[in-house]
């Protein structure tokens, strides 16, 4: 019940009267109490005022059930939310989900995770109440071959939804590093489980830095958080849908062409590595050339001596010519 009287309390343009609340959740005025006053112990600031009723002042930073479910506001997005304080890696759970026929869009969020997981299986920094990680379960009706562009939507809806939210001129690194002046504060993980011709489901993994001040030894120099970047403060939970909200823009657009035709010139105004010299850390050849955007279908245009040279992901790998952006 926490859930719903925070959903209604916020929905308010003031006070919400006891009665109201009442009617609207079907039960008594001493359960409304009992559920203020838990939410009181939890950190809300709720003012109550006789012949007014509950008036929400502030909501702490936290993550749990209740508080992502109140502030859902997506179509489908995160319609089902499994939230766990901890555990080894959402993108395991949301896979494991799937596999027991959980529905599209059906969000993972936890708290900490303790086996949480980059590109190439580096591990990623998730410690306790200070960053997002969180997994969207998706069963597109999509080719296998289209499954990669998924990784650049939803780069996308994290840069934009830091932007609107934080205040901060959040950038992207080519395909799926989001960037603040230089370092990176979020990184994306997508794996997919396919048959021959056929997408069974997709997992986005998005882990975010939020308040983390500081990094262990091998990610200092190129990570950051958006705290430490000065952006206003913001509740996770309200992040996570910001995220989410943006997302179901890009995938309905991503999803109406079939490629990212819709969304790709606002992706390349976010493209830090666009029009600077970069180094492709191609494992059967490496090259240097200048990042000139991407392609339809995510490809990053490599312009060389030789002409335009067209970059997937998959195991390659872009610098900048003297640094990480």
């Amino acid at each position: 019940m926490k859930a719903e009287i925070l959903a209604a309390l916020r929905d308010a343009q003031g006070y919400v009267s006891g009665q109201e609340l009442c009617e609207r959740l079907g039960v008594s005025r001493t359960a409304v109490w009992k559920g203020i006053q838990k939410l009181r112990a939890e950190g809300y600031q709720i003012k109550a005022v006789s012949n007014k009723g509950y008036l929400l002042v502030e909501s702490p930073d936290l993550l749990n059930g209740e508080e992502l479910k109140s502030r859902c506001k997506t179509v489908w997005a995160g319609r089902e939310v499994v939230y766990f304080d901890v555990t080894d890696s959402t993108n395991i759970q949301a896979k494991r989900l799937a596999e027991e026929g959980w529905p599209h869009g059906t969000l993972v969020v936890a708290g900490r995770q303790k086996a949480g997981r980059g590109r190439r299986g580096r591990a990623w920094e998730s410690p306790e109440n200070t960053g997002i990680f969180m997994t969207l379960l998706l069963r597109p009706e999509l080719l296998p071959k289209q499954a990669s562009m998924l990784t650049i939507v939803a780069a996308m809806a994290v840069a934009k939804a830091v932007r609107e939210s934080c205040g901060l001129a959040a950038g992207i690194k080519w395909p799926n590093d989001i960037v603040l002046n230089g370092r990176k504060i979020c990184g994306i993980l997508t794996e997919m489980n396919t048959e021959i011709d056929t997408i069974n489901y997709v997992v986005i993994g998005i882990g975010i830095n939020v308040s983390n001040k500081h990094f262990a030894e091998d990610a200092a120099a190129i990570a950051t958080s958006i705290a430490l970047e000065g952006g206003k403060n913001i509740s996770r939970a309200a992040l996570i849908w910001e995220v989410w909200r943006q997302f179901e823009a890009y995938y309905d657009s991503f999803c109406a062409s079939g490629n990212l035709s819709g969304i790709r010139q606002e992706y390349n105004a976010c493209l830090v590595n666009r029009n600077r010299q970069v180094r492709v850390l191609d494992p059967k050849e490496p090259f240097t050339g200048i990042a000139r955007g991407i392609a339809d279908h995510g490809e990053l245009m490599v312009e060389t001596d030789q002409g335009i040279e067209p970059v997937s992901s998959g195991e390659v790998s872009v610098r900048g010519l003297y640094g990480y952006v």
